[in-house]
């Protein structure tokens, strides 16, 4: 990352990915990440030019990293394009015209924080909860998925999921109430993710860079070109590939553009069908022959603990299908009778 990036990044706390460099690029402190040329093409809308309401300091910033590039024609007539945003930050393609004529050179804006509002036009939305059973976007989001867990990352190839859950089981423990606590089980969770841990993790099971937040909001999608961008890496670490396909199918209940964003609705949980056509689409992209078988911090009004006790219950009326009976779970008799 270039110094005028990086005084770009910390001036406001975005994430600034350079079409023409994608392999140098700093996403939210953690790991690199990838993101081609042809990724960081978007639909254009006529819409009003946004630069304006760019603030002064993240416009001169944005000139100062156009600068450094020779084949830009004026670093002073960049085109801000809102694109997809997520819960928690916004995101914009920002494009300079190049000495090239047709071609432009572009980077995405990832911003974050409290008072963002001023830069995003729900009018150009690309991809919806809706779309995400979409057949066809299905597919590439699919393969586009497959070629993320492929990436080779630096850093230990590990699965993080576990120390993560209980990273957070203590948190939970810290903050909630003894009402709260009893109410989300939170005494016997430690022994389920053991119990867990130690009935998923053999010998056949597939580790690779894994996004872990793969809902609706940070999937890009351009109708132009008919593909998918995966965005927004701040989760992405090594983890069972399988966790983060389940995760995506989990994500499909929910609808964070709602006046109830926390409410999710597991009547739109694929089923069997749309889970083997997102397998054999993730399988075979690659190849393989599937078997049969200033910073700010955002306030978002959101209820966490009701989309967490959704989130768990779910977990807890699925268990029994999909693993078994298994006489480690200290929570299945406590749970029986609940509402699901």
């Amino acid at each position: 990352m270039g110094a005028t990036e990086e005084a770009l990044q910390n001036l406001v706390n975005v994430n600034v990915v350079d079409a023409e460099n994608p392999k140098n690029i700093k996403v939210s402190g953690t790991e690199d990440s990838v993101v081609n040329d042809k990724e960081l093409g978007a639909k254009e809308t006529p819409i009003k030019d946004k630069k304006d309401s760019i603030p002064g300091e993240v416009k001169e910033m944005l000139k100062s990293l156009a600068s450094e590039w020779e084949n830009v024609v004026d670093i002073n007539a960049l085109q801000v394009i809102p694109l997809k945003g997520a819960m928690t930050n916004e995101v914009f393609q920002i494009k300079w015209q190049t000495t090239a004529g047709e071609s432009s050179r572009k980077v995405l804006l990832r911003t974050y924080g409290e008072g963002t509002g001023i830069f995003f036009d729900r009018d150009v939305e690309t991809l919806s909860a809706s779309d995400l059973r979409d057949p066809s976007i299905s597919a590439l989001i699919a393969a586009k998925l497959k070629e993320f867990h492929d990436l080779d990352m630096p850093g230990p190839k590990t699965v993080n999921l576990w120390d993560r859950l209980r990273n957070w089981l203590s948190e939970a423990k810290r903050l909630c109430s003894p009402e709260e606590a009893e109410a989300f089980h939170l005494d016997t969770m430690d022994k389920e993710i053991s119990a867990l841990e130690n009935f998923l993790s053999d010998t056949h099971q597939r580790i690779g860079f894994c996004h872990n937040d793969l809902q609706y909001g940070n999937i890009m999608f351009d109708e132009e070109s008919s593909s998918v961008t995966i965005i927004d890496y701040e989760y992405a670490n090594y983890n069972p590939v399988a966790y983060d396909i389940a995760n995506h199918f989990n994500e499909m209940a929910a609808n964070y553009h709602t006046d109830t964003p926390h409410v999710l609705d597991f009547t739109k949980y694929p089923d069997l069908e749309e889970r083997r056509r997102f397998a054999h689409a993730y399988l075979s992209s690659s190849g393989e022959q599937p078997s049969d078988t200033e910073e700010h911090v955002n306030k978002i009004d959101f209820d966490y603990k009701e989309y967490a006790k959704q989130r768990l219950q779910e977990y807890w009326s699925r268990k029994t299908c999909l693993l078994g009976s298994h006489e480690y779970s200290s929570h299945d008799n406590a749970t029986k009778g609940s509402k699901h």
